[in-house]
């Protein structure tokens, strides 16, 4: 047994130690930005445990080493700061020097205090089970720590995070809780100066806090508009370097930061209010977020009033168990003798709020200097606080009732305080050090007067009791029969002079005072209960309740006084959910975790700012659309053209960035051949878009589909080589005929699509300009000569056998008479093709192309409208493989198969005509072959229904279910032509038919069940399935598929399906 607790106790320590171990490694990654949990446990293990010299060590590291940790972007400022922290240099914060600002920082976070060994097991005993329920905390993701930037795509409606640039958690925890203010947001977005008073400024402060205001304008903009999970806050950081006084302020590195933050702004919005004659009141930032509150009170006999402003409200934690406690705590102090003839006491000093700001902050100090240790520490108290508080309490409109209900707490309490009194009398009773509880002494007393002495024959042992006794086994033979005296139970107490009567009456006695006591404790318990509900119900009168304020944010810090990290749980109206902010990671989190993480009383985890908003204003036009998939968008359409453009040059940086990562992939990946998962792929590039009457119950998942940039990008780039894989062998096949026979040689390679046939031949005509002018020039003139070939191509009459549209993008586009920077776009990323590699003269034409293609912005063109040409041209390529694979079916007999794809041809079909004749296909051809395609199915439907065989005429059924009565629904509720509504009559009459005959009673209970669906097009809503998607086709093939299929169409022979 004792092996086996010895074996625990040792497990318990190697989990404690673990647990340590996993502290200190987090701490380390978040001070250093280190995320290689080796590296970091054999800095630790070098240390001997020690957090600064582990520090020191990883940080010298790093400065002579700074590729080691790349993804998380350390400044060397940081990492000499830390390493020299043992010199104890003062390091000066009053001039701008970004390296001092870094190094304080990072000493303000270095810092860690060492505990106690018996005050650490005491703390992790005391969170060990919060520690297991509580998920563990999510951090974000360092920047470049996943290479892939599509997985720093933002999701569409979601809120965006900060990037940590280095110990900036407090900036994001900050940032993101007043961001979510929509008349802060709205404050800051619309900020401007005249130009006038810009140039005249000639103090550096306000210069500074003018551009400091244009960079949060452009981070709030981000923050609205950007594409990414989260975004780059470094501008407006670095426009923060004096926040810090010192290295030695801990916990004001947050709360000070919030104090400079308001200061600056406010100083901002000064020089606005400024231009005209106004007070400091008129300032947008003072009326949001100060108040002034009035102080009343006596000292030394004399009297005093005076009015203050606030911001941030500071409350002490300790001694409270809630935030109401704090605030009467703050707003009453002390007591004073008062003359006699006062009705009641008066405090030594009152506060009352004579004017509450919007924004109400509540900073909680958590943190006091321990003297003995000589270092800050921090209080883990459990401090509760409400959804809603009411601040009628504090108001100096109240000060009348409330000063009355305070003196009747005051009472209660001090009765409260007067029963507890008398029962701890009661509970702790005794004239000596040693005191019990009164009830507990009498029922001793009463058991030893009934306790009855042993026995008086001394050789027969007494009667054993317990355990022993109810054994029953005999003693072993040969033993005494009497245990010896070691192991003998000894006898209880027992009066021995006392006689039935004597006895009798002492029990009496002690009953009776037993149960008179217990009596007066239950009684003295329910009093104190009362009175303290009594106290609690105290303020929950309705005229104090006209003034509540709702909580907004909970900031939060996890750690010790010098050392720990920083995130924010803010509630999001629109979402009607908490979400935490923590860094990056923006996560949904409940009511309860919330409460877990900022209540403290467990671990090191507290809130330390709270946040709340009168509840009384409406709310903001921002917030008022709640449910919509991202109301924040519609805001960021308000913004100045300016902020708009930020925007729009940001995400296109981004898609250029995920466009470069994506082309260093594909060139790190050899060339194979197409796999089955890209032969089934479909061959827009797109997702397939069903036709709005066909599958109305998908509309809401396609609107909600991202218009990002990429899009357009991938769409143009596949358009300029649509099958690349065969593109790229053909360039293979060609490189030696080129060499050998020249351009026509070349060109007679079959596999080679036309679009890359053109880029080559263009490149060919181009090779004297190139050889005598360079790179750019023979760009210049390759692309005059195929811009030329295209726009003669388009400008040629069409046949009835082949369409020149499906030879080339830029063919649909000089159709169409796109705008002329589409069309050069377009051509200019078929010349930005990599597969144009096959000799010297193509790779440096491409490459000036790509150069081309990064040069212009969103100012320089408008990419939705861009993206839409490419999207109508894929759509129109979709209608067209569709319809052809459609008569390629029906040719050969499949008329099931080919019904599917000429509805979906007609309804796609129909939404490009709307845009112009020039967008799509002839649809009377697909109307025609649609109408016999139903024709047919109809009659082998009826076929099957007469022979009145149960398989036969299930499988019947099933066509008219499936595939009739879908595309009569959608032709009726069309625009129908007369050929198609003799058609549907054709079809109806033909099951009506049905009615007048002498038929099978199961025949007629099958009609009577789809016959009313087929003769009522506007009973239901129904869903035709979508045709399987086809494999990818080049242009050449969509070519001589057209060809083939009109010719048929002309003819009397069927096509072989390709």
């Amino acid at each position: 047994m004792t092996a086996e607790l010895q074996q625990d106790e040792a497990a318990g320590a190697d989990d404690g130690q673990a647990s340590s171990c996993q502290k200190l490694l987090r701490q380390l990654k978040e001070i250093t930005g280190i995320q290689d949990p080796s590296f970091l446990h054999e800095a630790l293990k070098a240390s001997d445990g020690d957090i600064t010299q582990a520090v020191s060590l990883l940080t010298d590291e790093r400065v002579r080493e700074p590729s080691r940790d790349a993804a998380a972007e350390p400044s060397e400022s940081e990492g000499s700061a830390a390493s020299q922290e043992s010199s104890a240099k003062v390091i000066d914060l009053t001039h701008d020097n970004k390296d001092d600002l870094q190094a304080a920082i990072a000493l303000s976070l270095l810092e860690s205090p060492k505990i106690p060994a018996d005050q650490r097991d005491l703390d992790r005993v005391q969170g060990a089970a919060a520690e297991s329920k509580r998920p563990k905390r999510k951090r974000c993701e360092v920047w470049g720590e996943d290479p892939n930037p599509n997985t720093w795509r933002r999701v569409s409606g979601w809120p965006v995070g900060l990037k940590n640039v280095g110990n900036t958690c407090w900036f994001s925890a900050v940032i993101q809780s007043l961001f979510q203010l929509p008349e802060f947001r709205r404050l800051v977005l619309g900020y401007s100066l005249p130009p006038n008073l810009k140039e005249n400024c000639r103090s550096h402060a306000e210069k500074r806090n003018i551009v400091f205001m244009q960079e949060l304008q452009y981070l709030f903009a981000l923050m609205m508009g950007s594409n990414r999970k989260f975004v780059d806050p470094s501008a407006a950081l670095e426009l923060l370097k004096g926040t810090f006084r010192s290295a030695e302020e801990q916990q004001q590195d947050v709360s000070e930061f919030t104090h400079k933050l308001l200061d600056r702004l406010e100083d901002a919005f000064q020089l606005a209010v400024n231009v005209s004659p106004r007070s400091r009141s008129e300032n947008p930032m003072v009326r949001l977020f100060y108040g002034t509150f009035l102080t009343e009170g006596v000292h030394e006999g004399k009297t005093f009033s005076n009015i203050e402003t606030f911001g941030q409200y500071p409350l002490q934690v300790n001694g409270h168990r809630n935030l109401n406690e704090c605030l009467e705590g703050a707003m009453v102090e002390g007591e004073i003798e008062m003359a006699p003839s006062d009705r009641s006491a008066k405090y030594g000093q009152e506060r009352w709020f004579t004017e509450l700001p919007p924004v109400l902050t509540f900073e909680l100090s958590r943190f006091e200097f321990n003297q003995s240790l000589g270092q800050p520490e921090k209080i883990h108290n459990k401090l509760e606080f409400p959804q809603i508080i009411y601040m009628d309490r504090f108001s100096y409109g109240s000060r009348e009732l409330v000063r009355t209900k305070r003196e009747h707490v005051r009472k209660l309490k001090e009765e409260v305080a007067h029963l507890r009194q008398k029962l701890d009398r009661y509970e702790r009773y005794g004239s000596g050090p040693a005191r019990f509880p009164l009830p507990d002494m009498l029922r001793y007393v009463l058991e030893f007067a009934d306790t009855r002495p042993a026995p008086a024959d001394s050789d027969a042992p007494p009667e054993p009791e317990g355990p022993a006794a109810a054994d029953g086994s005999p003693a072993p033979l040969g033993e005494p029969s009497a245990p010896p005296p070691s192991t003998r139970r000894p006898e209880r107490p027992a009066p021995r002079a006392v006689t039935e009567e004597e006895r009798s009456f002492v029990q009496t006695c002690l009953r009776r005072w037993r149960d008179e006591i217990e009596q007066d404790i239950r009684e003295l318990k329910g009093s104190i209960a009362s009175a303290s509900r009594a106290i609690e119900q105290m303020y929950c009168d309705p005229a104090l309740r006209q003034v509540p304020y709702r909580l907004h944010a909970v900031l939060v810090h996890e750690g010790q006084a010098n050392a720990g990290h920083y995130w924010a749980y803010v509630y999001h109206r629109s979402l009607s959910a908490w979400l935490k902010y923590d860094d990056g990671s923006v996560t949904e989190a409940s009511r309860e975790e919330l409460e877990r993480d900022s209540f403290g009383g467990l671990k090191d985890v507290s809130a330390y700012c709270l946040m709340y908003i009168d509840d009384r204003l409406p709310p903001a036009p921002a917030e008022e659309g709640a449910g919509e998939p991202d109301p924040m968008l519609r805001e960021a359409g308000g913004l100045s053209a300016e902020l708009q453009r930020y925007i729009r040059e940001d995400n296109w940086r981004f898609e250029q960035e995920v466009e470069e990562w994506e082309e260093r992939q594909s060139c790190k990946m050899p060339q194979r051949e197409s796999s089955p998962a890209s032969e089934s792929r479909d061959f827009s590039g797109a997702s397939p878009e069903p036709p709005p009457a066909a599958a109305a119950s998908s509309s809401s998942s396609s609107s909600s589909s991202c218009c990002s940039s990429s899009g357009a990008r991938r769409l143009s780039s596949e358009h300029a080589v649509i099958a690349k894989e065969q593109t790229a062998q053909a360039i293979a096949n060609t490189t030696h005929a080129y060499e050998t026979g020249g351009v026509e040689a070349a060109l007679t390679e079959a596999m080679l699509s036309p679009a890359m046939q053109g880029v080559i031949l263009a490149v060919a005509k181009a090779r004297q300009t190139f050889d005598r002018d360079g790179s750019e020039a023979g760009l210049v003139k390759a692309f005059h000569e195929e811009y030329s070939r295209l726009y003669r191509l388009a400008r040629e009459a069409p046949t009835p056998r082949s369409d020149p549209r499906l030879q080339h993008v830029l063919v649909y586009l000089f159709r169409n008479e796109a705008p002329k920077r589409v069309v050069e776009r377009t051509l200019l990323e078929q010349f930005a093709d990599r597969n144009l590699s096959y000799d010297e003269r193509s790779i440096g034409i491409m490459k000036v192309a790509r150069a081309k293609l990064k040069e212009i912005g969103p100012d320089d063109m408008n990419m939705e409208e861009y993206k839409k040409w490419h999207e109508d041209y894929s759509l129109f390529r979709k209608v067209s493989v569709y319809l052809l694979t459609g008569l390629e079916l029906y040719q050969n007999g499949r008329c099931h198969e080919a019904l599917s794809y000429l509805v979906y041809a007609y309804q796609s079909n129909a939404s490009l005509l709307v845009k112009g004749p020039g967008r799509g296909v002839e649809q009377s051809l697909i109307a025609l072959y649609r109408r016999k395609c139903l024709l047919r199915l109809n009659n082998m439907a009826a076929s099957l229904f007469e022979t009145n065989e149960e398989l036969h005429v299930a499988e019947g059924v099933g066509v008219v279910n499936e595939l009739i009565i879908p595309c009569v629904h959608l032709i009726v509720n069309d625009d129908i032509s007369a050929d198609d509504l003799a058609a549907v009559e054709v079809m109806r009459n033909r099951w009506c038919s049905y009615l007048g005959q002498d038929i099978a009673e199961n025949l007629q209970l099958r009609l009577g069940e789809f016959l009313p669906r087929l003769l009522d097009s506007s009973a239901e809503m129904v869903v035709l399935k979508e045709p399987p998607t086809i494999r990818p086709n080049s242009p050449y093939d969509l070519c001589s598929r057209f060809a083939a299929v009109m010719e048929s169409i002309q003819g009397a022979s069927p096509v072989t399906v390709k």
